[in-house]
């Protein structure tokens, strides 16, 4: 058996690898092993086991940028810096699943907030419930799970700097607020798909 806390809040952002340089990014739809990491360093917890993550939409959101360098305008004396505005489409209503090992570290995350992943993205713990791992697998949501690099929709997230530079092979799991079957497919190839309702758009 699994122990699981469910996380909600109003708002999450998850920065796409394009973000740096995209005026207009959607929120990954997913969580990477660094955020899965990341989270868990926080709860201060020795394992997360696995996710499930699901929203009801998508909200397109200005955000103003500059860089971190100043020019200098000789003729006016003065010193400037450009601005630019990027439209990040932000999760609405995103509810996050978290597995663990233990009741005890459940009750450790059950009393902890979460960031997803901007500062302003909080995620508070609305509920703790304990789950078989089929029981876990027919929940609706995406998570991202190891898999070989043969293995259909594989695709590389990154390096495990833990573990002498490895790489981190991983596919993307589905599954939809209906009976459908479970669908895998490459993340990258939805790097602007939207889902709403559980149903993906085009």
């Amino acid at each position: 058996m699994m122990h699981i806390v469910i996380y909600t809040g109003p708002f999450g952002y998850l920065k796409p690898w394009t973000a740096v340089r995209d005026g207009e990014t959607y929120s990954q739809q997913f969580l990477t092993p660094s955020v899965i990491e990341g989270m868990r360093q926080k709860l201060g917890v020795t394992a997360i086991l696995r996710h499930k993550l699901t929203y009801t939409g998508l909200s397109m959101q200005q955000e103003q940028t500059h860089p971190r360098g100043w020019i200098h305008e000789k003729k006016k004396q003065q010193l400037t810096r450009p601005r630019a505005i990027l439209v990040r489409g932000v999760m609405l209503a995103p509810e996050l699943h978290l597995a663990f090992a233990s009741a005890a570290e459940a009750d450790v995350a059950v009393r902890q907030h979460l960031c997803l992943c901007r500062n302003e993205d909080i995620v508070l713990p609305a509920a703790q419930l304990t789950l078989s791992e089929a029981e876990f697998d027919a929940l609706p949501g995406f998570e991202l799970r190891p898999a070989e690099v043969a293995e259909p929709g594989a695709f590389l997230v990154g390096f495990n700097r833990f573990a002498g530079g490895a790489p981190r092979v991983n596919a993307l799991k589905y599954r939809s607020f209906s009976d459908h079957p479970e669908v895998a497919f490459c993340g990258r190839c939805q790097r602007y798909g939207r889902i709403e309702s559980g149903q993906f758009l085009d």
